[in-house]
C-alpha cells in the first residue's frame, strides 16, 4: 500500500503543478524519481513532525496539495496540536500518508502500534479519515484524494495484502463498498480487516449462515444512508476493525443508530482491540490472535449474535 500511494503522488505531481511530497525521515531511496526529476516539489525534513504540518499548512495556503508520509503514530500523537490547528482549523487540503496502521509494527511495542489513530483523528472537525483495503483501493483512493477538499487521514497497512476490491465497485470518499449482500447477518468492516471479514463470511456461507461484507473505507464521513439502507434489512451487525473498540468505525457505528436508528442498536456487536496498551511484541498476526481479532472469532460472534436474533 506505501508503495502504491507514493507511486500515485509521483505520478500525479507529473502532470499536476500543485502537488507536493513531505516526507519525515524516510530514509534514502524513498521517492528517488520524484528528487530527482521535480526537486522544488519534494522535501524530506528528517524528525521533525510537527514541523512538516505547519510547513505543509504554509504550502497548502499558496494553493499546493501537500502529501506527507510517516509512521502513523507519529502524524497523530506527536503533532496533533499542530493537525488540530494548522490543517483542521484551517480546513485544508493536505493528505497525511499513516504508515502503518493497527498492529503493523508489532515487533516495536506500543510506542509504534496505532491502536487508536481512528479515534483522535475522526474527532478532529472538517478531518476525512479512510482506510482502504487493498493496494488497488488505494491507487483509487490517491486519484479521488487530488481535489478533495478537505484535509485527509489515510490509514496504510503493511502492504502484499490479498486484493479483494473490485474496479467495477468505482471509489468515492465517504461511500461505503458492499462486497458480499447481506442475508441474516452483515460485518462492517474497515482497513485490511475486511479481508478478514470476507474469509468469516465464507465460512458461514459453509455452515449454512448467509452474511454480508459492507466495506466502510471511510471511517469518517460515515456513509449514513448504506447504514440506513442496509441495517434494518439484516438481523445481526458485527462491526470489525483492527483498532481499539474506543472511538472508531464500531463507535461511529453506534453513535449513528443511536442518534437515528436506536431500534438498531442491540443488534451490533463490536471486534476489536482491547482497551489497553500492547502487553505483547511479536508479529501483527500474533497480536491479532491475541487480541481475538480471527476469523474464528468474526464466525463465533456472528453465530452468537444471530442466536439472540
Amino acid at each position: 500500500m506505501r508503495k502504491t500511494s507514493l507511486d500515485s503522488v509521483y505520478q500525479f505531481a507529473k502532470n499536476d503543478s500543485r502537488i507536493i511530497f513531505i516526507g519525515s525521515d524516510l530514509g534514502p531511496g524513498v521517492m528517488e524519481g520524484m528528487k530527482q526529476e521535480m526537486p522544488e516539489r519534494f522535501f524530506m525534513e528528517g524528525v521533525s513532525e510537527q514541523h512538516i504540518i505547519g510547513m505543509a499548512a504554509g504550502l497548502a495556503m499558496e494553493g499546493f496539495i501537500p502529501y506527507i508520509n510517516t509512521i502513523a503514530t507519529f502524524l497523530t500523537r506527536r503533532c496533533y496540536e499542530q493537525v488540530a490547528l494548522d490543517l483542521c482549523l484551517q480546513d485544508l487540503p493536505v493528505r497525511l500518508i499513516a504508515s502503518g496502521g493497527g498492529a503493523v509494527y508489532a515487533p516495536l511495542g506500543p510506542t509504534h502500534l496505532a491502536v487508536e489513530d481512528i479515534a483522535i483523528m475522526r474527532a478532529l472537525p472538517n478531518m476525512t479519515v479512510v482506510a482502504p483495503c487493498d493496494a488497488q483501493e488505494m491507487r483509487r483512493l490517491m486519484a479521488a484524494s487530488i481535489d478533495w477538499p478537505h484535509p485527509i487521514y489515510i490509514r496504510l497497512a503493511k502492504g502484499g495484502d490479498q486484493v479483494v476490491s473490485r474496479p467495477e465497485n468505482n471509489f468515492e470518499i465517504g461511500k461505503a463498498i458492499v462486497l458480499k449482500d447481506p442475508g441474516t447477518g452483515l460485518f462492517v468492516t474497515t482497513g485490511v480487516m475486511t479481508q478478514l471479514a470476507l474469509k468469516a463470511a465464507d465460512v458461514l456461507a459453509n455452515q449454512g449462515l448467509d452474511c454480508g461484507v459492507m466495506h466502510m473505507h471511510t471511517i469518517k464521513p460515515l456513509d449514513q444512508s448504506a447504514l440506513e439502507f442496509w441495517l434494518p434489512k439484516t438481523q445481526a451487525v458485527v462491526t470489525v476493525e483492527e483498532h481499539t473498540r474506543i472511538g472508531g468505525l464500531g463507535s461511529a457505528v453506534l453513535e449513528l443508530c443511536s442518534d437515528l436508528m436506536h431500534e438498531h442498536v442491540s443488534k451490533i456487536a463490536r471486534i476489536g482491540i482491547p482497551d489497553h496498551f500492547a502487553e505483547q511484541y511479536g508479529s501483527q498476526e500474533t497480536l491479532l490472535k491475541y487480541w481475538g481479532i480471527t476469523v474464528e472469532s468474526l464466525c463465533q460472534t456472528m453465530r452468537a449474535k444471530l442466536k439472540k436474533a
